[in-house]
């Protein structure tokens, strides 16, 4: 590989939220929130201290190499033939779910979501006046999550029902829906009159015998009925630059939620946030490519650890994301036991199940996008900590 993936990286000296000292103290093991403990690609690296080199860093060009990138990018890895001009700036995925609730919906309307399902998507619901709907994932008797779409059909039906809010691939179910899936999904939408907002920021992150399918890219009525959100971040640890890019095919839908944009007064675009995103999807096509094959490795030692040496833990078969989704309920306790548990006795700092909604009761998330040794240490805390109970 040409990218060291196996080298640790000390981030506690790095004002980093994931080591935040206050909240995990040195014995406690952090593998918790969203980015990777790898650094990142020598080409990001280099191109952010080129530009820091300049003394000035007054506000930038809005340089059209930011949309010819993300449509690169959609089209050497996904196939989908993206125009420039469909693409727009965000300072992250988040604003954009925001800006559609704003543009597409009035108070009191309805917003449907999948929980469970990544926490702001509830709390931008509600926090602008909207009504959360959920069409709750159900497990099949692998432990895998499906849809529900007899009753994702009675939600999307009701006249108030404006958006879906789409996790694809899914976390934290750790799903890469299938076309049949999505296109079950996107003819009951254009049936309603319900526009698809779909996060797409874990789309590099499938394994083997998967395959991501952008929303979008399925047929010119879906594309006229959607937005598409795309963030580096996940992929490359550039999350602190708050760079991501929304992919809205049909004119009518961008220009109406640029009013939304302009309201909120949140079109400026940040220096070294355009630098990351440019690099990484114009000259880090083969750290994409090294990072999945480590993080496949990763997951299946992590499976395999788990069934033999940790049975009390389960893992169903992770098709996308390195975000895995512990079922912990044959430990026998409530969440705020297993929360010390993880905390106290095996020292691990870890996601809360309950806080990604209906569904994560008895279930904790853990991040493996990290190097072997860390993920190796885990499993031993989690092992000695469950066979001391």
């Amino acid at each position: 590989m040409r990218h060291n993936f196996d080298e640790i990286v000390n981030r506690r000296a790095s004002d980093c939220k994931k080591y935040e000292a206050a909240a995990y103290p040195a014995d406690v093991l952090p593998m918790w929130i969203a980015d990777t403990d790898f650094a990142v690609p020598v080409e990001i690296a280099d191109a952010i201290k080129a530009r820091a080199e300049h003394p000035c860093y007054g506000y930038p060009i809005e340089s059209f190499a930011f949309e010819e990138s993300a449509a690169r990018w959609e089209k050497v890895r996904f196939g989908w033939d993206v125009k420039p001009e469909w693409v727009k700036y965000a300072n992250g995925v988040l604003p954009f779910l925001m800006y559609a609730v704003r543009a597409f919906s009035h108070p009191g309307d309805h917003v449907v979501i999948q929980p469970p399902i990544y926490p702001p998507f509830p709390a931008i619901i509600q926090n602008n006046g909207r009504k959360v709907v959920e069409n709750p994932l159900v497990l099949d008797a692998e432990g895998k999550y499906q849809i529900d779409f007899e009753d994702l059909e009675k939600k999307l039906a009701d006249p108030r029902a404006k958006l879906l809010f789409l996790s694809n691939p899914h976390n934290p179910a750790m799903r890469c829906y299938t076309l049949a899936e999505l296109k079950q999904i996107g003819d009951l939408c254009i049936k309603h009159g319900v526009i698809v907002i779909s996060d797409e920021i874990h789309c590099d992150l499938t394994y083997k015998g998967y395959k991501h399918i952008p929303f979008g890219s399925i047929s010119q009525e879906f594309a006229d009925n959607c937005i598409v959100l795309i963030n580096p971040s996940k992929t490359f640890n550039i999350a602190g630059f708050r760079t991501g890019a929304a992919i809205i095919p049909n004119r009518r839908l961008r220009d109406e939620i640029q009013i939304a944009i302009v309201n909120n007064k949140n079109y400026g675009r940040t220096i070294f946030g355009m630098i990351s995103f440019i690099t990484a999807y114009t000259q880090c096509d083969y750290y994409a490519d090294e990072m999945m094959e480590y993080l496949q490795g990763n997951r299946d030692f992590l499976m395999d650890a788990l069934s033999q040496r940790v049975p009390r833990i389960k893992l169903a078969e992770p098709e996308a994301t390195y975000l895995m989704w512990l079922d912990c309920k044959d430990l026998g306790m409530d969440q705020e036991a297993l929360k010390k548990f993880f905390f106290e006795k095996a020292k691990l700092g870890l996601n809360d199940g309950t806080t990604f909604g209906r569904g994560g009761l008895g279930y904790m998330r853990l991040n493996i996008a990290c190097p072997r040794a860390t993920l190796e240490d885990a499993v031993e805390r989690m092992e000695k900590a469950v066979s001391a109970l």
